[in-house]
């Protein structure tokens, strides 16, 4: 669409400017008119590929989320389940134009400073703190990923009880952990280094998804369920009254448990805080480009998610835990590779989530500062430090998904967006009145209909003790 209206020919407010330029294709232009400084988008030129941004982008997609997507079915049934993913994807695409959007409009690449422009001072250290909220709560789930299965997998390989050797204790794993392999990612300067981590890890998880299916036509639902209890030495703890039980799909289910479900799926899609960084550092940027790097990666998260969730509740049906991996034998050959493979998935996973806190960070206490390799290491060290106590110290991980996917997911998918678009976008552009402005009201209204709801259920569940029925 065309800036075309004549009475602002001539004196179109700067957010106007703005909004041209990023129609016309915003970034710097290599033929200018002499004398006119175009606006600086980056700190440097990008170089990162589209191929190696879409390999980020879906890494910081795609998580520890993925395990507990077959849990989510079997508390939506299978039809209903694959509409609110699809609806959620949707969502989350639209989210990221809205994003984008903005930030042709400002000129800005960073989400805190979107905030500062929406909002003000405050906006910024809302926008901030939902980003650490967020980012820190994906961090702690995959810790606590490595907290639980690493010490079962060194503990099949040296055949010995994880439980009774203090070297396999998760608690000191993680640290190690941390220490040898998360933290010299974490202090790499740039985000596009991490497309080759993320290239292998996005590979670990379709040898995930690929055993999964493959697992489904070698296990009965009822060998499943046996093999489960005598592996934990204790019988399936199943789901509450109303829920199938038998080996048999339900299409459309609905229990007290969706209100976990729903948030589950929700923290699944949330990549907002690294779209911003990434398009800083895309080669040859533009919001078209972008939207196809979002697209591209929400399409291919959307279809793993579908088949992993789809072949993970077929094989283990209602009794399937928050943490799918835990339903499977210990002593399976090709599980041990799965348990090895996500393990090294998440690994790689948690310097791309660490870059965007850091980067919230800085912008909210060192603004103006410039780059200094001392802070980039304090803080990668003092985030490492903090989620480490915090994965030593979480019960469940089900309780992470459920606490974060219900608050920092719908601000960043759905409330934060439609603020910014509703606030930065000029009304001589897009009037209040106007569809685009409307569509973004009504999405930001969504979301904080989607967080009232979800904490309400899962406070009346805590409060009444129903949140440990699943027995995870």
């Amino acid at each position: 669409m065309e800036l075309q209206d004549p009475k602002m020919n001539g004196d179109l407010p700067a957010g106007a400017v703005g909004y041209r330029q990023e129609r016309e294709g915003f970034l710097h232009s290599h033929n200018s008119a002499p004398g006119r400084k175009s606006a600086e988008f980056m700190d440097f030129e990008g170089k990162t590929s589209f191929g190696m941004s879409v390999f980020n982008l879906s890494n910081a997609i795609m998580g520890s989320g993925i395990l507990g997507l077959a849990y989510a079915m079997a508390h939506t049934g299978v039809l209903f389940f694959l509409a609110l993913l699809l609806c959620i994807a949707l969502l989350s695409s639209y989210s990221i134009h809205l994003l984008l959007t903005c930030a042709g409009v400002v000129g800005i690449r960073a989400y805190e400073q979107l905030g500062q422009r929406a909002l003000g001072p405050v906006g910024k250290v809302v926008v901030a703190m939902v980003i650490c909220l967020h980012n820190v709560g994906a961090m702690s789930s995959y810790l606590f990923i490595i907290k639980s299965e690493l010490p079962l997998v060194i503990g099949t390989f040296l055949e010995m009880d994880p439980e009774g050797s203090w070297f396999l204790n998760g608690n000191l794993l993680i640290i190690m952990v941390s220490v040898l392999i998360i933290l010299p990612l974490a202090l790499m300067r740039h985000l596009g280094y991490l497309g080759y981590t993320s290239g292998l890890s996005l590979t670990c998880m379709l040898f995930f998804l690929i055993s999964v299916i493959y697992k489904k036509f070698h296990i009965s639902c009822d060998v499943g369920h046996n093999e489960t209890a005598a592996e934990s030495k204790s019988p399936p703890v199943y789901p509450i009254q109303g829920l199938n039980i038998s080996c048999e799909a339900q299409m459309f289910t609905v229990d007290s448990q969706m209100f976990y479900t729903v948030p589950i799926m929700a923290f699944a899609f949330v990549c907002h805080p690294e779209v911003l960084p990434i398009y800083t550092e895309l080669c040859r940027p533009s919001k078209r480009r972008m939207q196809a790097v979002a697209n591209v990666s929400i399409g291919a998260m959307f279809c793993m998610y579908a088949l992993t969730a789809t072949f993970g509740y077929l094989t283990f049906y209602s009794s399937v835990e928050a943490e799918m991996l835990q339903m499977y034998s210990q002593k399976d050959l090709l599980i041990l590779c799965v348990r090895l493979a996500v393990l090294l998935a998440v690994t790689l996973t948690v310097p791309v989530v660490l870059f965007p806190i850091r980067r919230a960070l800085q912008q909210l206490l060192f603004p103006s500062k410039a780059f200094s390799w001392p802070r980039h290491v304090a803080i990668a060290v003092i985030l490492l430090v903090l989620v480490n106590v915090l994965v030593i110290y979480v019960p469940t991980i089900r309780d992470i998904f459920g606490v974060i996917g219900s608050t920092s997911a719908p601000s960043l998918i759905f409330i934060l967006p439609s603020v910014f678009y509703l606030r930065i976008v000029p009304s001589e552009v897009e009037p209040l009145s106007s569809w685009p402005k409307i569509q973004a009201l009504c999405f930001g209204v969504l979301g904080v209909l989607f967080m009232v709801i979800s904490l309400g259920f899962m406070f009346f569940n805590w409060a009444t003790g129903r949140s440990h029925v699943s027995g995870h």
